[in-house]
């Protein structure tokens, strides 16, 4: 189970991140100092050290999937280039990393869509609700060059970043201390937490609930005094905060497929010789699929979790919540580029066989 940072006994011993970031330059331009080490998250023996922030813990799937990067990059460069992950926002809130990024300081870092959009709203189609239908209809988009090559590459000029890809977030659903929800009228009345965000208000309040901004580590306590309803999340994350202990019954809404970006400074990058670059996309390219198998098998364990401890999943008919999410999706298409992405983005899932 992953612990919550606020719960950690340990965080308060951990290194200020100033002293953290001190030893960043220095890891950037060789990481002999590193070399031998057993430190989680670390690629040992290479010359060159990538470092690469992440503000989840060191058993989520995406620090998994990064010290497989790195060790995949330190075999295709044959000991020229390594990773070493730092794990639970060690270098910073993500507000704070992609500056950091931006100007060098740190190499890599996965980074939220909103704080992505806070860059360049040309990147809020792919976290609408209704754009992906489920994580293969995602990933074979994001896999797509012809469809985010473009987008991907349009903060290099002035922010000096690159996203690389994305990893998902899972498909996220309601799960409320009351149930079966079939419909809006059996959410109506109901205090859902969601984050603080327009579309996410303007989505729980489309599908029947009372949308409430909260901090998410505060939303146990909340659950428990009657303060909240619900909540809205994938399967690891309502397992891991243990929300179904108070929360028991799971609506499969799948009301958005979330994703986080993958981002780093292009000049780092482009210091690689030709060679080492092509084995970084390849170390890349091969951690992205990594990353899709870890968390199927990261939200299969939680789904048996939850059965295991008596939570009652509901699985309603899709007429009643997906033309509402469609139309919240589109509410906040805002140009002519944003519709046609969207609508780019959803004609794949009909290429797949599914129903856009």
């Amino acid at each position: 189970m992953t612990r919550s940072p606020s719960s950690d006994p340990d965080r308060r011993r951990r290194p200020r991140r100033r002293d953290l970031l001190r030893g960043i330059p220095a890891l950037g331009l060789g990481a002999a100092a590193l070399a031998g080490c057993t430190q989680a998250g670390a690629t040992t023996d290479v010359e060159n050290i990538l470092s690469v922030s992440l503000n989840q813990a060191e058993n989520h799937p995406s620090f998994l999937a990064l010290t497989y990067f790195g060790e995949q990059l330190a075999e295709a460069t044959e000991g020229r280039w390594g990773a070493r992950i730092y794990a639970n926002e060690a270098l910073g809130a993500q507000q704070e990393v992609v500056q950091l990024v931006s100007d060098g300081s740190v190499d890599m870092a996965v980074i939220s869509s909103p704080q992505v959009e806070n860059l360049s709203m040309a990147f809020r189609p792919l976290s609408l609700p209704g754009a992906f239908q489920d994580i293969d209809h995602q990933t074979a988009v994001l896999n797509d060059e012809s469809i985010v090559g473009e987008l991907f590459a349009s903060l290099e000029p002035e922010r000096r970043l690159r996203v690389l890809g994305a990893f998902t977030q899972g498909s996220r659903h309601i799960y409320t201390d009351r149930g079966p929800i079939e419909g809006p009228d059996d959410l109506a009345g109901l205090k859902i937490r969601v984050q603080e965000s327009d579309v996410f208000m303007e989505l729980t309040r489309a599908l029947g609930g009372s949308p409430t901004p909260m901090a998410y580590g505060e939303v146990y306590t909340a659950l428990q005094a009657g303060v909240l309803n619900g909540a809205e999340n994938n399967e690891v994350s309502y397992v891991t905060q243990r929300h179904y202990e108070i929360a028991p019954h799971f609506t499969l809404t799948n009301h958005l497929v979330g994703l986080d970006y993958v981002m780093a400074n292009v000049d780092r990058l482009e210091n690689m010789d030709e060679t080492d670059q092509e084995a970084f996309a390849r170390s890349f390219a091969a951690t992205q699929e990594e990353f899709v198998r870890l968390w199927a098998q990261e939200t299969d364990v939680s789904t048996q979790h939850m059965i295991d401890h008596g939570v009652e999943i509901h699985d309603p008919d899709p007429e009643a919540f997906t033309p509402l999410i469609e139309e919240v999706g589109r509410s906040f298409l805002a140009s002519e580029a944003d519709e046609e992405l969207y609508e780019t983005v959803r004609a794949v899932a009909e290429t797949q066989g599914g129903e856009g």
